[in-house]
């Protein structure tokens, strides 16, 4: 039987969206990943975040995320996360992107 999702990001539209937005927009939304990444980084440790970064990333970096190292900590985060978190992270990303009032009409649009 084929796998339902062919991406670790697929199964949530939330997430997928979040994902999307950042490979589409990573120029304008690196400040808004960073600001993600300090809120993180108040509730693990900077040394946490840092230390788990080193393990995950990429030898090769091939990837669109891996040129930035702040967007590439924030896909690896989200990606290495339990759902649960996932899901309250990509919806919490959403929600400062709208509070600071960055990309909306393209996140409205793509919900209508």
């Amino acid at each position: 039987m084929a796998h339902k999702y062919k991406r670790w990001y697929d199964y949530d539209p939330l997430l997928l969206e979040v994902i999307n937005l950042l490979k589409n927009y990573q120029t304008e939304l690196r400040s808004q990943a960073e600001i993600f990444l300090n809120k993180v980084e108040e509730q693990v440790s900077k040394e946490a975040l840092d230390r788990f970064y080193e393990m995950v990333k990429p030898f090769n970096g091939n990837r669109w995320y891996d040129k930035d190292p702040v967007i590439s900590k924030t896909v690896e985060l989200l990606r290495v996360v339990p759902q649960q978190i996932q899901k309250q992270a990509a919806d919490s990303f959403i929600e400062a992107l709208r509070a600071n009032g960055v990309v909306v009409e393209v996140i409205e649009k793509e919900h209508n």
